[in-house]
């Protein structure tokens, strides 16, 4: 198991992805435990990629449910439809917002959230978790995001 994690802070988005991810499919490859590799993932994103909020919303009871995450404090419950991540969930698509205060319905867990994506992992078609990151920046995620941040999301459905 790594104990560290190896990234060159001086490079561009892209390469600090690409050294990042392998690194992670290394930590979560032979662990079975979800709660364990989702902790493990939120650390290295946060270390690896500097984010303002990175963490993991479990579908429980028709709810998401706060999982592992890494930052501030953070809203504990979200409905099917309602805020950034609702929708996500309900549309089983990424939802990338460039200004969290002109999305409709933005639910304000941090005041200091200026953008956000979130991503789906699902099993079977039905989503079972949300990842959601946060950035104290406004439009601060774009396709390099996206496509990286939905990579991760295929290692992390290999583990449902």
């Amino acid at each position: 198991m790594a104990e560290e994690l190896i990234i060159n802070t001086s490079a561009d988005k892209k390469e600090k992805y690409e050294s990042l991810l392998p690194q992670i499919e290394g930590l979560i490859s032979y662990e079975d435990d979800l709660i364990a590799n989702l902790s493990n993932i939120t650390a290295a994103l946060k270390f690896g990629m500097n984010f303002f909020w990175v963490g993991f919303y479990i579908v429980k009871n028709e709810e998401l449910v706060l999982g592992p995450f890494q930052g501030p404090i953070a809203c504990t419950r979200i409905r099917m439809g309602k805020g950034v991540c609702g929708t996500a969930w309900e549309k089983n698509e990424t939802v990338l917002v460039p200004n969290v205060d002109e999305f409709p319905g933005h639910i304000a867990c941090s005041s200091d959230s200026k953008s956000e994506i979130v991503l789906c992992a699902s099993k079977e078609g039905e989503v079972k978790l949300i990842l959601d990151v946060d950035s104290d920046k406004l439009n601060d995620f774009d396709e390099v995001d996206k496509e990286h941040l939905e990579r991760l999301m295929k290692l992390i459905e290999e583990k449902l």
